[in-house]
């Protein structure tokens, strides 16, 4: 996996943050920078633990199932991409509320990094370098954080439904494209 597939991966494993963040901005009726970065921060530590777990239990497992992992990786991203999809059409999904307690922003970092724990287990299929993905996961949750915190206050919901078919939309085609690889060996 290159450069430009490690990034859009990143892309879409921070929309779902994003939209949360959308949906904090939209609670917030002065934008407030000092919970924004808060709500970063969450997102993004948790998009880059998630992955490393998930790299860890593939590698585990690698022996096992490497005459299968081109499925498995056209799997995992096909359910992680249509389930975002899906969500983007459900209604009101996430409370809107500007708190960043502790006991909230866990329970959202780790909802919404859920995905990035089975993109993990694909990095180990596939031989990622983590450290330039991880980073790469981290650095881009972060700012789509911030501006979702932003474009949530200013614009409101508009965006949210967006970004969700966007990113799902990456992480379905990223499925095909690596399948149709290695079928087309």
């Amino acid at each position: 996996m290159g450069i430009v597939e490690i990034l859009l991966v990143s892309i879409s494993l921070g929309m779902d943050a994003f939209a949360v963040s959308v949906c904090k901005g939209l609670s917030m009726s002065k934008m407030n920078w000092n919970k924004a970065i808060i709500v970063a921060s969450y997102f993004a530590i948790f998009q880059m633990i998630m992955p490393v777990i998930g790299y860890f239990l593939g590698k585990s497992f690698e022996e096992i199932i490497t005459a299968y992992d081109h499925w498995i990786i056209f799997i995992l991203l096909g359910i992680i991409g249509i389930n975002m999809i899906k969500e983007s059409f459900e209604e009101n999904k996430e409370k809107q509320n500007d708190s960043v307690k502790v006991k909230e922003m866990l329970g959202l970092a780790i909802a919404t990094s859920i995905d990035a724990l089975a993109i993990g287990i694909t990095f180990a299929f596939l031989n990622v370098n983590m450290i330039i993905a991880i980073n790469c996961i981290g650095i881009i949750t972060f700012l789509l954080c911030i501006i979702g915190v932003k474009i949530g206050n200013v614009f409101g919901d508009k965006y949210k439904k967006k970004a969700e078919i966007a990113g799902g939309t990456i992480l379905v085609l990223m499925g095909l494209k690596i399948l149709l690889e290695h079928i087309l060996k």
